[in-house]
């Protein structure tokens, strides 16, 4: 437990006015919370709150924003009487207070249901997804049950600590030379999380010190390479090792898996595959006519150089959803000139302290308030989740505006209309150029800093918007549909990745020989919970077709699929069983139901056309599931749906 054992040295010598000081920057929701959980102070508790606008929904604040101060003077004089004892040990409180204490710091009550979850989300215990082996393993069957996974990047290692710790055998394999996935590739100037970073840590990362509110590319991937060494796992990773195909062989009990390093071709024989190749991870390059002639660089935003000098030069970027959007402000700092080549234009979201970092005053409050971490990550996660994010994706089948998809959806659109017109409102002809065609949240919302933004960076002299098709590249720029050419000396592809093509371009074969491709033939890639897939026995997604979560995060989900793949693999090795998958019919029951949800989802509003839409009309990437909703069904699955051998 983070905050039950620690003895704040620094804390002890702290003056009033650092604490004072430090306190100014807590947030409030939080500490209403944090008090009440370990003072039981009535007053705390009725401190009232009112609905505000959170970023893309409407959550709980205080509805008086002076009751700030009492908060922050009930939390100083504890903080005093705390220090002046002596700084040490401090328990969390009565268990049976914390259902309501996180109620406090949600703004709301947290349903009986949904208490185990959010607990857990509380991270009083950094190890509460981990395996729990009902019973001591046979060590010789442990012995010979190996697992792969594929993959070093969040899910991946989250796998690879969860593995070694329940001691399951298992190896790494990593197509990069480093870990992090997605955060080692992606190193365009303006690359940064979208995800409040507190949400986007495991829960054993609860003590990491953040830089900022949505970290930059090189502090997540500090922070992924921050948990492949503290818990040693770069002796269990193969690097540049790419997997070239999968097929399991029913009479090994195993998959037969061919991977291909720097040496060569070789091959593992694992008895369960842990796939963490994420949706996001393969570039992909449009076929523009004429684009082998281009003289100068041309690159994927994925593939940027490392060496790469952009002074004085011309830099098209070709692509208008969230990394060109993230990008264009930064290389507009860098470039002598930026042309943003767009389609179609998205919806921007304004984010506080988006491109900020933390005063040091926050690191403080983290490693001197007991407890204080654990629940401001709980409210970080709590807006994420069901009862405030998960509403702005909602579809009323009432509504009849055609230009929005619900009342929230309404004034979130007349929000976005607002702010364009306040950083646009001097240029008609960009505030035209700029409106979306699709409703609010069908497709990726992008944020930016309030401060500075692609709708700053047009405003510039040196950034130009350009909405004219591309008829091909010519060997000094760009062509355009109506015959003009854009000189360019740098052409940049900001053109997203094959999100619908799951597990590509590896071959993988199920039972039978029945190929993956085959089994995703009719609309698109499929799974159980995202998960697990009929006919392709001991294999898990962590990342697989409809877990993209608008309800908690990515974090949560990855950690939830692999405590669920951990469980299985310790039930065959507790019961010397071979093989486990789901049921056919467990499979397509599950899809059904996830149709009918679909459709009650805004990013099913056909007028989006993004990757959120596969090409047969329909989201293989998006969960239109609650999180809540994903976390039972893996806590609790039916056993009669999954065929064990």
């Amino acid at each position: 437990m983070q905050g039950s054992t620690t003895i704040r040295t620094e804390l002890r010598t702290a003056t009033d006015d650092t604490i004072d000081d430090a306190l100014a920057h807590a947030d409030p929701m939080v500490l209403r919370g944090w008090l009440y959980q370990l003072t039981g102070d009535e007053e705390v508790a009725a401190v009232p709150v009112a609905p505000f606008h959170a970023g893309v929904a409407e959550a709980m604040g205080l509805a008086d924003r002076r009751d700030a101060g009492l908060l922050r003077a009930k939390a100083a004089a504890f903080l005093r009487a705390y220090r002046d004892a002596g700084a040490g040990e401090l328990p969390i409180g009565p268990p049976e207070r914390l259902r309501g204490s996180l109620g406090l710091a949600a703004g709301q009550e947290v349903p009986e249901s949904e208490l185990e979850l959010w607990l857990e989300e509380l991270a009083l215990d950094p190890w509460a997804r981990s395996l729990r082996w009902p019973e001591d393993p046979p060590p010789e069957r442990l012995a010979d049950f190996s697992v792969l996974v594929i993959g070093a990047g969040l899910g991946g290692l989250n796998a690879a600590v969860q593995l070694k710790r329940a001691g399951i055998p298992f190896t790494v394999v990593e197509k990069n030379p480093g870990v992090g996935g997605t955060w080692h590739e992606n190193r365009y100037p303006g690359a940064r999380v979208d995800t409040p970073s507190r949400a986007y840590t495991h829960l054993y990362g609860l003590g990491y010190e953040y830089a900022g509110p949505f970290c930059e590319q090189a502090e997540n991937e500090k922070y992924f390479n921050w948990v492949a060494d503290t818990f040693d796992l770069r002796r269990d990773i193969s690097f540049d090792t790419e997997v070239l195909s999968a097929e399991w062989d029913e009479q090994g009990a195993c998959w037969v898996v061919r991977v291909r390093d720097p040496e060569g071709e070789r091959t593992l024989r694992p008895r369960a595959v842990i796939s963490a190749v994420g949706f996001l991870s393969r570039p992909n390059v449009p076929e523009i006519p004429g684009a082998d002639r281009f003289r100068g660089p041309a690159f994927h935003t994925a593939r940027w150089p490392a060496d790469l000098d952009l002074t004085g030069k011309r830099v098209a970027v070709i692509g208008s959803g969230c990394t060109s959007y993230q990008m264009v402000p930064e290389l507009a700092d860098l470039a002598g000139h930026v042309e943003l080549y767009q389609r179609t234009p998205q919806w921007v979201f304004d984010r506080p302290g988006y491109r900020s970092r933390y005063p040091d005053q926050v690191a403080w409050l983290d490693r001197n308030l007991p407890w204080y971490a654990n629940f401001l990550r709980f409210r970080t996660s709590w807006l994420t989740g069901p009862h405030v994010q998960s509403r702005a994706f909602d579809v009323d089948p009432e509504w009849t505006d055609p230009l929005s998809r619900s009342a929230m959806n309404a004034r979130i659109r007349d929000g976005r209309l607002e702010f364009m017109r306040q950083k646009l409102g001097s240029r008609p002809d960009l505030l035209e150029q700029m409106l979306p065609p699709h409703p609010p949240m069908s497709a990726r919302p992008v944020a930016v800093d309030a401060g500075y933004g692609i709708y700053d960076a047009l405003l510039r002299a040196d950034v130009t918007l350009v909405t004219e098709g591309i008829a091909g590249l010519t060997e000094h720029g760009i062509e355009t549909v109506d015959g003009r050419e854009h000189p360019a000396d740098v052409v940049v592809y900001a053109t997203g990745f094959r999100a619908n093509d799951f597990l590509w371009p590896m071959e993988v074969r199920g039972r039978d020989g029945l190929r993956l491709a085959d089994l995703w033939a009719e609309d698109g890639a499929r799974a159980w919970v995202g998960t697990m897939l009929p006919a392709f026995p001991n294999l898990f997604l962590l990342y697989g077709p409809n877990t993209n979560p608008f309800s908690l995060g990515v974090v949560t989900f990855s950690e939830i699929t692999t405590r669920f793949a951990l469980e299985r693999i310790a039930d065959l090795v507790l019961g010397d069983r071979h093989s486990v998958a789901i049921t056919p019919e467990a499979y397509r029951r599950y899809n059904r139901k996830l149709d009918e949800r679909e459709v009650l989802r805004t990013w099913s509003d056909p007028r989006a056309d993004n990757y959120y839409r596969n090409a047969h009309g329909r989201s293989a990437s998006n969960c239109p599931f609650e999180g809540t909703e994903i976390w039972e069904r893996l806590r609790h699955p039916d056993p009669t749906d999954l065929e064990v051998r």
